[in-house]
Parts: structure tokens; C-alpha cells; sequence
């Protein structure tokens, strides 16, 4: 499986359009090739806050886009949909997260590919197994559908179609 996987949350205002929104944005600059399911989830690491809609997409850069210009591209998308800063884990209009980029393997201070906790969270997991469920984590050298079913956390709800 190669490309660029990306996750895909939100749990504040109109979450669907939100992630739709996002899609949409991110089309300008990547050809989509595939789409998760829209799965409502609980939050993760601050409880006390609404329920997240997640998703994954997959797809390819349309020129040579270097990792960090795909992750300057992401914040931006995000400061345009409305992301403020606010607290680590928190309630967020949208959040992009690159997932993987083909095999690559990076770990910089702002970017860590793949990224560093897609392995322990099902509401990345799941989504992502949608759409490539046999990549190869090339660090722990298990696919997506081999962490999902290691990973604990309970089973999110299909909420629609992305």
C-alpha cells in the first residue's frame, strides 16, 4: 500500500461538515483515493469534552510534496477551517494528522511518521483499516488490521459516510 494516510477529528460546531470541509481542502493538493467510514468516538486523553467524529483518507500528493511541506499544508487547512490552539487533547473544530507516507520513517521534534501513537488508538485504527488495512507499520513490521486487533479500545460506531 503506498500514499499518504491521513486522520481526520472533530468534535466541535457541525462535526461532519467539519471533516467534509477538510476533505475538500485537502483535495486541492492530494488525490484522494480512498475514504473511511465517519465513526463517532469517545475522547482521548481529556475525557471531559463532546464526542469526536473521526475518518481516514488515503491518498497521493499531486507534485513532490516533502513531508514537512505536507504537514504545513495540514496546519493550515486547519487555521483556515477554524482550529484554535488550545490544550494538548482537547476540543477542536478539525485535526489533521498524518498517519503515514508510504514506509517512510521520520522523527523530527514536529513530525513523526508514521505517526507515533496510530498503533495504541483504535479511533485511528479502525478508520484506517477502511482503507489500507495491510500496510505495514515499518517500525513494529504489523498491518493495520494486525494493531487493530491488538488495540484494546472499544469498537467506535459508524456514524456516515465521509
Amino acid at each position: 500500500m503506498a500514499g499518504i494516510a491521513l486522520a481526520l477529528g472533530s468534535n466541535l460546531g457541525d462535526r461532519l461538515k467539519n471533516l467534509r470541509d477538510a476533505v475538500s481542502c485537502l483535495n486541492k493538493f492530494l488525490r484522494i483515493k480512498a475514504k473511511s467510514f465517519v465513526y463517532e468516538t469517545e475522547p482521548w486523553g481529556v475525557l471531559d469534552q463532546p464526542k469526536f467524529l473521526n475518518a481516514c483518507i488515503l491518498g497521493e500528493a499531486e507534485d513532490n510534496l516533502e513531508p514537512l511541506e505536507l504537514l504545513h499544508r495540514v496546519k493550515e487547512i486547519e487555521r483556515e477551517l477554524g482550529r484554535e490552539v488550545n490544550i494538548r487533547w482537547g476540543a477542536r473544530k478539525i485535526d489533521i494528522d498524518i498517519l503515514f507516507i508510504d514506509d517512510l520513517t521520520i522523527n523530527l521534534e514536529n513530525l513523526k511518521i508514521p505517526h507515533e501513537n496510530l498503533h495504541n488508538r483504535g479511533f485511528v485504527l479502525v478508520p484506517l483499516c477502511d482503507i489500507a488495512p495491510d500496510w505495514i507499520h515499518p517500525v513494529i513490521k504489523k498491518s493495520a488490521s494486525e494493531l487493530l486487533k491488538l488495540n484494546h479500545d472499544d469498537a467506535p460506531l459508524k456514524f456516515a459516510e465521509l
